[in-house]
């Protein structure tokens, strides 16, 4: 997917869990953290704010680069950062938590209090970024 120049122009940074009660939470800084994880994995990554609904009315950021990498949704007790090709990445160090039973994606759930493997969150960052790379040019 190639980026619109309204596309590059955005930079979403806002609050993504605060949702109706306007005060960021624990799920904000966890997802600012991935997404500076995926900056860092993929300067070409672009991010989108999509599925807007009044439980999270700020959306849930999703990045893209050749399609859709992943997405970070705020939960109630938990972030879930999914990756829509996920069934097809290796995952060396365990990450994947979530949506196991499922052909296509793959996701990891981060609690309260969790540690951050940013390693290999860059990792699978970098191995979504190499598949839809490599189904574009097919």
């Amino acid at each position: 997917m190639k980026r619109t120049t309204a596309q590059k122009a955005r930079s979403p940074s806002r609050s993504t869990a605060a949702g109706a009660k306007g005060t960021p939470d624990w799920r904000d800084e966890r997802i600012n953290r991935i997404r500076r994880l995926i900056r860092g994995a993929d300067p070409e990554a672009f991010e989108e704010q999509k599925w807007k609904k009044p439980s999270n009315p700020a959306g849930v950021p999703v990045w893209y680069h050749d399609g859709i990498l992943c997405h970070a949704g705020p939960l109630k007790n938990r972030v879930r950062l999914t990756f829509l090709k996920g069934a097809r990445l290796k995952d060396p160090k365990g990450l994947f938590n979530a949506c196991l039973e499922g052909n296509a994606m793959r996701a990891i759930d981060i609690l309260e209090g969790d540690a951050i493997d940013e390693a290999g969150i860059l990792s699978l960052v970098r191995a979504a970024v190499a598949l839809n790379a490599s189904s574009t040019h097919r």
